[in-house]
């Protein structure tokens, strides 16, 4: 096509919005589970169709999506419509990937963890009591036939891991008390519920029993080898990370900056103890901290919320970034949600309404309700598994003593995830594009950087409690480094356990506990271990080259403008920075 036949910018502009909308509708429709955590109830009475036949249908919509994203001009929209083309343009190719050549529905258990079908509504107010209601029996009617795919895809797959069975097996212990005590709970406040919702609570319950029987049933031949190989973690890497970034390069600039950080470590614990330097002397420094700032079942949740009040006063004291009043709350992490991290921030849904059309027809976004910015952030963290012997749960209280649970609350909540997500939800853009798809690498690499941010400008004005967060903060960065590395080891290599936790204990001075934890973290997930440390790399080098970019801005400036965007990739950043 000519450039003198070319439709115009605004023209372009309009269909890409309509476009766009379509296929975040589509994507919205065909996942309700994580359409309603965002802020779309349209789903809500309905799970996720799974089958095979199902997904040869999302393969053909996304094919088709992807046709008519090509088909849009990037040089004639504005410079935001640009990055959400791409970013939806990656997300389409991402779910391609996954649905026709990874195939997870066919050897992972935990996509069919039904516990997340009920949190939402059990737990989240998004719709009135009686609508949620509605929705838990429809989806608890839905629970048999959805399990029964489950068994069915599973079946015709490679075989599964053996922890993934387990941590799945774990995970319905979660569902299984969400249908026993709390579907009935939050049925006792509604008195025409309970006879109505009750024959498909016991449907429900009766099929996730089952679902545990036939999981259990094939523990002995899951012996699935949970690495992707070389050629597809890269290709995850790539999806994930959306950067070009390869296994064999983020190997190397890992395993250098764990040189870099070790030596900063070890400076930081020379000034601690006032000595100089010497051999165990970091492992003895971290060690005296935990001790002195001793944890247990009874005293983390108090520390964290302690330490969350302290955040919020110290960062606008500081006036590093702008901190708005949307509530946080720490709570203990689910059931149904265990066994992978050790703690999440689960913001509230802050999903504009669908756009409207004006009188010409062009798309006109939806402002955000304001009263959805009342409902509370959940800060979870989680306790040590029930099974672990005594002395394991002792590490785990050491590893995540008083100090260390201060930086834990710098990277979930202020000025970490909690409040970057608190500026995500006030993002209006030309589509929804930055409302519902994330950038786990942004998000990640934000709160690492607000870890090292809080660390430089100090706990308090005692310069022992300053040193103290900086320590644990310097031991955050060596397990965020050697994230990366496990990852890829992991996944592209023949890393064994035992090198692994020794590699996370010796020069990361994790607790054993933590470190059993991270490798099985690893073999769970792939390339999200990796977000970390590439996410801080780039948000850290825009956060400098924003400085230079625009010296006349304050630093709270500089960090509103790098969250007012939503959570795009940081690449993309760059762009709507002009960067």
């Amino acid at each position: 096509m000519s450039s003198s036949s070319q439709p115009g910018a605004e023209a372009m502009t309009r269909r890409f919005r309509e476009v766009a909308e379509r296929v975040l509708d589509f994507l919205l429709d065909d996942a309700p589970e994580w359409a309603l955590d965002l802020g779309d109830p349209r789903g809500a009475a309905r799970l996720s169709d799974l089958s095979a036949q199902a997904d040869a249908h999302r393969v053909a919509v996304l094919t088709d999506a992807l046709g008519s994203l090509d088909e849009i001009d990037g040089d004639l929209v504005p410079a935001g419509d640009l990055v959400d083309l791409e970013v939806l343009r990656s997300r389409i190719s991402a779910d391609l990937w996954h649905t026709t050549e990874l195939r997870p529905r066919t050897w992972d258990p935990l996509l069919y963890s039904p516990g997340e079908a009920l949190y939402a509504l059990l737990e989240r107010d998004t719709l009135p009591l009686s609508e949620r209601l509605a929705a838990l029996a429809s989806r608890c009617a839905a629970l048999p036939d959805y399990l029964a795919t489950a068994r069915a895809r599973l079946s015709e797959g490679p075989g599964m891991p053996r922890v993934h069975v387990e941590t799945a097996l774990a995970q319905l212990d979660g569902a299984r008390a969400m249908l026993a005590s709390g579907v009935p709970a939050l049925a006792a406040q509604e008195p025409s519920a309970p006879s109505r919702l009750e024959p498909e609570r016991l449907a429900a319950l009766a099929a996730v029993e089952e679902y545990a029987d036939w999981l259990r049933g094939r523990m002995e031949g899951a012996t699935a080898d949970p690495r992707l190989g070389a050629r597809d973690f890269a290709a995850q890497l790539w999806y994930t990370l959306d950067s070009e970034l390869s296994p064999d390069a983020l190997l190397v600039r890992a395993e250098s900056d764990l040189l870099a950080t070790e030596e900063a470590i070890a400076e930081a614990a020379a000034e601690y103890e006032g000595r100089p330097r010497r051999e165990g002397q970091v492992a003895d420094v971290l060690a005296a901290l935990a001790a002195e700032n001793a944890t247990d079942a009874d005293t983390v949740r108090p520390a964290c919320a302690d330490a969350l009040m302290h955040l919020d006063g110290r960062v606008r004291g500081l006036d590093l970034v702008t901190v708005y009043d949307d509530p946080v709350r720490i709570i203990p992490m689910p059931e149904s949600r265990r066994g992978v991290a050790v703690a999440y921030c689960d913001p509230p849904a802050r999903l504009p309404a669908p756009p409207s059309r004006d009188a010409f027809g062009a798309v006109v976004p939806t402002p955000l309700d304001p009263a959805v910015l009342e409902r509370p952030t959940l800060v979870a963290v989680a306790p040590p598994p029930a099974d672990w012997p005594a002395e394991r749960r002792a590490s785990f209280f050491r590893e995540y003593n008083a100090s260390m649970l201060r930086n834990l609350m710098v990277h979930e909540a202020v000025p970490g995830h909690a409040l970057q997500l608190a500026h995500a939800a006030r993002h209006t853009g030309g589509t929804r594009v930055g409302n519902v798809l994330w950038s786990g690498t942004f998000i990640e690499g934000w709160a690492v950087y607000a870890e090292e941010l809080l660390a430089r400008h100090g706990w308090a004005e005692d310069p022992r409690e300053n040193l103290a967060l900086r320590l644990v903060q310097l031991k955050m960065r060596l397990r965020m480094i050697l994230n990366a590395i496990l990852d890829v080891r992991l996944h592209t290599g023949d890393l064994a356990e035992a090198e692994a936790i020794s590699l996370l204990t010796r020069r990361g001075h994790q607790e054993e506990g933590e470190a059993v934890g991270k490798w099985r973290r690893a073999q769970l997930t792939s390339a999200q271990l990796s977000t970390y440390y590439v996410g801080y790399a780039e948000v850290s080098d825009i956060a400098r080259d924003l400085a230079a970019a625009r010296p006349s801005l304050s630093e709270r400036e500089r960090h509103d403008a790098m969250l007012a965007h939503g959570s795009p990739p940081p690449r993309h950043l760059r762009t709507l920075l002009g960067l």
